[in-house]
């Protein structure tokens, strides 16, 4: 029985790492899509949503079959509630993801004064997720502690961006439109990079059984 258990875990474990990837393949599918202007780009990024999606509806399935068959305890029962939690966060990154690509007809042009920028903060957004979901996996508390540190660059990226739009939004009233939606396309990485971070505190509470924001400590 306990090798039934063990083995519905691991499945677990295997699925969320599948919808770490499908996040991390539809924020590189965004920024591509943005600094290429690429329409066939931003239309592969709905394929990717909906596999986001049925992944949600997957572990979903996996977390409460596992709660309700296996009725687990301790350790075991923080890992799968946070595994629930996670999921929702994993949602809205693709969420996020789609909606950067909703506001490119919009701009008429791709971003190329800001294209590095935009890209380099992409990966620093990629790279939280692929870690939050890597610590979970391991059950790796100080992975998790590093992911949340590594939002302040992903913070930095944002604060640069915007300083630079800002002065073009006054100066040129022709391009403020353009730049009020790279300045939201820039604000929608950045609330990925706060997913990754939610990510971690998941991880955190199933590892020490206390979560950041309510400071309980669970059985």
């Amino acid at each position: 029985m306990r090798d039934v258990y063990q083995e519905q875990l691991w499945n677990l474990n295997q699925e969320l790492i599948q919808m770490g990837a499908a996040c991390e393949e539809i924020i590189d599918l965004a920024s591509k899509a943005l600094t290429d202007y690429s329409q066939a780009l931003a239309e592969e990024t709905a394929h990717v949503g909906a596999t986001i999606d049925e992944s949600e509806r997957t572990i979903e399935t996996i977390c409460l079959k596992l709660l309700l068959r296996q009725q687990p305890v301790a350790g075991d029962l923080r890992q799968i509630s946070a595994a629930m939690k996670m999921i929702t966060d994993m949602e809205r990154i693709g969420d996020q993801a789609e909606d950067i690509v909703d506001l490119i007809p919009k701009m008429q042009r791709a971003p190329e004064e800001h294209s590095s920028q935009i890209e380099e903060m992409a990966k620093a957004a990629k790279y939280m997720v692929n870690q939050a979901v890597d610590a979970y996996v391991r059950q790796d508390l100080s992975l998790a502690k590093q992911v949340m540190e590594y939002d302040d660059v992903v913070d930095s990226f944002f604060n640069q961006i915007k300083s630079d739009l800002l002065p073009m939004i006054a100066k040129e009233p022709t391009e403020g439109e353009y730049a009020l939606d790279l300045l939201m396309i820039a604000k929608y990485f950045e609330r990925i990079g706060d997913h990754a971070v939610n990510l971690s505190e998941w991880v955190e509470f199933s590892v020490t059984g206390v979560h950041k924001h309510d400071g309980v400590e669970y059985e």
